[in-house]
C-alpha cells in the first residue's frame, strides 16, 4: 500500500472487475433514467447471472468479457436481418446496445499484431486452417473477434 493511503487511513482496493463496471453502469442509468442504456445492461447482467449459476461460481473477468462478445454477436446478427427486412430504426438501436457493451471490453489487439503472429506461426511450420487457429486463438481469446483473426489466417495462408 503506498505510503499516502496508509497515512491518508484509506485503504486502496484493487482495480473494479468488469462484472462490478457493468453493476456501477447499471446502477448509474437506472439514477439518470436511461432507459435504453438500462435494458442493455440488464440483460446482459442477466446473461451473466445466468452463466455463473451454469459455472456454480463467480465469472471471472475473461468470462464476463465472453459474455459481452456473446451479446455483442447477437446484435450484429440481428443488425443484419433488420437490415435485410429493411428496418433501419431497429438496426440502429441495435448498433446503440453494440456501442454500450464495447465500453466494457479490454482494448482490441491491433490487425497488424496478429498478423505477425500468424506469420510467426506459419514460418514455425503449421500450414493448415485448423493449426494455425488452435496457435493463434488463445493468444487473442476475449481480445479479439474470432472472424478477424480466421480472416487473416486465411488470407496469410494464401499469401504464404
Amino acid at each position: 500500500m503506498p505510503p499516502s493511503a496508509r497515512t491518508a487511513g484509506v485503504r486502496v482496493s484493487p482495480a473494479p472487475s468488469v462484472a462490478d463496471a457493468l453493476r456501477a453502469a447499471m446502477n448509474a442509468a437506472r439514477k439518470t433514467q436511461d432507459k435504453d442504456r438500462t435494458l442493455v445492461l440488464g440483460t446482459i447482467l442477466a446473461n451473466l447471472k445466468n452463466r455463473e449459476i451454469d459455472l456454480r461460481r463467480p465469472a471471472t473477468d475473461d468470462e464476463v468479457v465472453e459474455v459481452l462478445r456473446k451479446g455483442i454477436k447477437m446484435r450484429r446478427e440481428a443488425i443484419e436481418q433488420y437490415t435485410r427486412a429493411n428496418r433501419p430504426e431497429l438496426a440502429a438501436t441495435e448498433q446503440s446496445q453494440i456501442a454500450v457493451l464495447e465500453e466494457f471490453l479490454p482494448p482490441a489487439v491491433d490487425s497488424e499484431e496478429i498478423r505477425a503472429a500468424v506469420r510467426e506461426v506459419i514460418a514455425g511450420g503449421a500450414r493448415d486452417l485448423g493449426k494455425v487457429m488452435g496457435l493463434i486463438v488463445p493468444r487473442y481469446k476475449g481480445r479479439a473477434d474470432g472472424k478477424l483473426i480466421n480472416q487473416i489466417v486465411r488470407e496469410e495462408l494464401q499469401a504464404g
